[in-house]
């Protein structure tokens, strides 16, 4: 009977197979240095090509160890990897994977450990040992100290999949890895996932401080492997790489090496929708405030002012509901008139109540109530609003602090994102002009504006002002290269590219033409055919305004760059005003470098 059908029958016999000599197959992956494409380690891995069926290494540790054989496996696979990596004299060091589970067993010795690492005549202190994160660690202290006598002899440790399975901070704390393996679910996909890329820099944060190496693994797309390189993460593995082969690799592979022929700064990607803000609700607004009944008059809410002098209204509840809130101030104001009392104190206090306030359950975001802060009714300045719980009263809040509130909120997520179109705000604009600085490579600034902008915001009102300045996102995003080019909303119709596209002045040049051929939709037809409207300047004198059109202002940047991003920003404006002034589309300063 053949070895694979006795490694097919039973458990047992498949154990015998693997740990017979010459029965795993070594193959080796490499790990390059990011910023220079040298191969610098190759890892380990161990084929069971004699197991038929669909039965992988994997697998067949997990047999070992419910056999009770798994430190004796993965020395057999240690040991013949480390002969294989000797016997074809390879350069750079040699990852190795061992589980805690192994390394803290009672039957294993450090000394059989360093003699796996030696077979084949290699040297201990090139091989690092990859801590693989497949079980559940009691005790990191007591792994850090079973490594200790490794160390000693010169090996180096690894954390591998960090980011998934078992692995914590808590590992990487107490035994002190000199490497980082960053798992491929956070590394595949970085350069498209906001999220993804928030817990790598975090991670790089943490290694910096550690002084720890990262390694990204699981790399298959060259735009993952540029962001890998933007954040100084130093090395890299994975299939775009070089895959797993019997030989080692003395280079990596071709589209891995075009990276260092691409110089470009990568766009990083960034949440879609609204900055995530700490959660503020209307429940923080909470003032608790007694209520009245329809049947008290207003006589009785007079006096109650007088209790709660604090209170700028009082709100008027009827089976536990609000139906309405009556203002301190209109109370005062309609009982001094003459006759007042005698006409309306004995009356129900709905005589001199908003019967249509601003009602706000608890749980209602304070962002939500932007559109509140806009409309025309504006008797919540004075009048505040009431805050219910499934429905029923809970107590009030005044306009101002709502006002304030809001404003706050919206004043800090503009720095970040602009809350009408999403995209980046002044912080993230100044973070990426700074590293297109730093990047060293030629790019341009362009600051884009739309001409007579006020006027038709002040003509149409505010909601189709908002579309208009969607209408230029919308078409900025769409004529830009996403991989290359970054575009910033930092504040009202202003916008800026930094582009890194060469035919940038030609994508420019279809924003334009797309929006003067879209934008005369969001006029009246009687103002398309006057070729514009009648305003107010801001002198307020009466003004004939042309239709609103785009216009921007370029600096082409050449190193040596100039390295302050404010005077970069400042030129760009300045290109664009000279635009304005000249009623022209585009007005390009000539190539800037350092001065």
């Amino acid at each position: 009977m053949s070895a694979s059908l006795v490694c097919h029958y039973t458990p047992h016999a498949m154990l015998e197979c693997a740990l017979a000599a010459g029965s795993l197959q070594p193959v080796f992956q490499p790990v390059v240095r990011i910023d220079t494409m040298e191969i610098v380690a190759h890892e380990g891995l161990s084929r069971c090509d004699f197991i038929p069926g669909d039965i992988s290494i994997l697998d067949l540790l997990d047999l070992a160890r419910t056999e009770g054989r798994l430190v004796e496996l993965e020395l057999h696979a240690a040991r013949t990897l480390c002969g294989a990596f000797a016997a074809q004299q390879a350069a750079g060091r040699l990852l190795v994977n061992l589980s805690p589970h192994a390394i803290l067993h009672d039957s294993l010795r450090p000394d059989d450990v360093l003699a796996a690492l030696s077979a084949g005549g290699l040297d201990p202190a090139r091989v690092t040992i990859e801590v693989t994160e497949r079980d559940v660690v009691e005790s990191p202290a007591r792994l850090a100290h079973a490594l200790g006598y490794l160390r000693a002899h010169g090996v180096r440790i690894a954390l591998d999949d960090f980011g998934n399975g078992h692995s914590n901070f808590e590992m990487w704390n107490e035994i002190h890895p000199d490497v980082v393996k960053i798992d491929r679910y956070l590394v595949h996909g970085v350069s498209r996932s906001a999220g993804r890329l928030a817990i790598v820099r975090s991670l790089c944060q943490v290694a910096e401080s550690l002084g720890t190496d990262l390694v990204g693994e699981g790399v298959e797309d060259p735009a993952d492997l540029r962001v890998l390189r933007d954040l100084g993460i130093p090395y890299a593995q994975g299939f775009l790489i070089g895959h797993p082969a019997e030989r080692t690799a003395s280079d990596a592979s071709a589209a891995s090496r075009q990276l260092l022929r691409t110089p470009a700064v990568p766009v990083l990607p960034r949440p879609r929708g609204p900055v995530t803000q700490r959660p503020t609700q209307v429940r923080h607004l909470l003032i608790d405030a007694p209520s009245m009944q329809p049947r008290q008059t207003n006589e009785e809410a007079m006096a109650l002012f007088v209790d709660h002098p604090e209170m700028h209204a009082v709100a008027v509840v009827k089976d536990g509901r609000p139906i309405g809130l009556i203002n301190r101030r209109l109370v005062n104001e309609r009982m001094a008139q003459p006759f007042a009392r005698e006409l309306l104190a004995r009356k129900s206090c709905t005589a001199l109540m908003n019967s249509a306030p601003l009602i706000c359950d608890e749980n209602r975001s304070l962002e939500s109530l932007a559109d509140v802060l806009r409309g025309e009714d504006q008797r919540y300045l004075a009048d505040g609003f009431i805050i219910t719980r499934d429905g029923g009263y809970l107590g009030l809040g005044t306009g101002e602090a709502l006002v304030r509130r809001v404003s706050e909120l919206r004043i800090e997520a503009a720095r970040h994102a602009n809350p009408l179109t999403f995209l980046p705000g002044n912080i993230p604009t100044t973070e990426h002009l700074e590293r297109l600085i730093d990047g060293g490579e030629p790019f341009t600034v362009v600051h884009v504006d739309l001409t007579d902008f006020k006027p038709f915001n002040d003509h149409y009102g505010y909601s189709r002002g908002d579309e208009m300045i969607r209408l230029l996102s919308s078409l900025l995003g769409e004529h830009v290269d996403p991989a290359l080019d970054f575009v910033g909303h930092i504040g009202g119709d202003d916008f800026v590219l930094l582009f890194q596209s060469e035919d940038w002045e030609a994508r420019c040049q279809r924003v334009i033409d797309a929006f003067n051929t879209r934008s005369p939709q969001l006029f009246d037809a009687v103002d398309v055919i006057h070729g514009g409207l009648q305003g107010k300047d801001r002198r307020g004198e009466p003004q004939f305004f042309p239709c609103t059109t785009v216009v921007m202002g370029a600096v082409e940047l050449s190193p040596p760059l100039p390295q302050r991003a404010q005077s970069i920003a400042m030129l760009a404006a300045r290109a664009k005003r000279h635009a304005k002034r000249s009623h022209v589309s585009l007005h390009v300063f000539p190539r800037v470098g350092a001065t």
